[in-house]
């Protein structure tokens, strides 16, 4: 999870499509997930996409460097969707979403 101290300017959901002749996405996905989890920022997996939250910057960082990731892992190719809620005041994940939990 992310440092309390950290500008939280911007929700970042990214879903990968790596391209890989065994055709079984999964084990490149979850190298991207480990990259996340690692990265420090808070983050939500999710069935279709993870969605992070954090500085704008270092998010973009992120999706770039999953980028490279999934090619190093053996995708001849990577297709990414990427969603971005940029709020310089701050936007936090909980705000959207936390009403929903119990």
């Amino acid at each position: 999870m992310s440092d309390n101290n950290k500008t939280s300017n911007a929700n970042v959901g990214l879903q990968v499509l790596p391209s890989v002749p065994s055709e079984d996405v999964y084990p490149v996905v979850d190298k991207v997930i480990e990259l996340i989890a690692n990265s420090g920022v808070r983050y939500e997996v999710g069935p279709m996409e993870t969605t992070m939250e954090g500085d704008l910057e270092e998010l973009l960082d992120i999706v770039r460097q999953a980028q490279l990731l999934c090619i190093e892992a053996g995708a001849g190719s990577v297709m990414s969707i990427v969603k971005i809620h940029y709020k310089p005041k701050g936007v936090t994940i909980d705000e959207k979403v936390g009403k929903y939990r119990g």
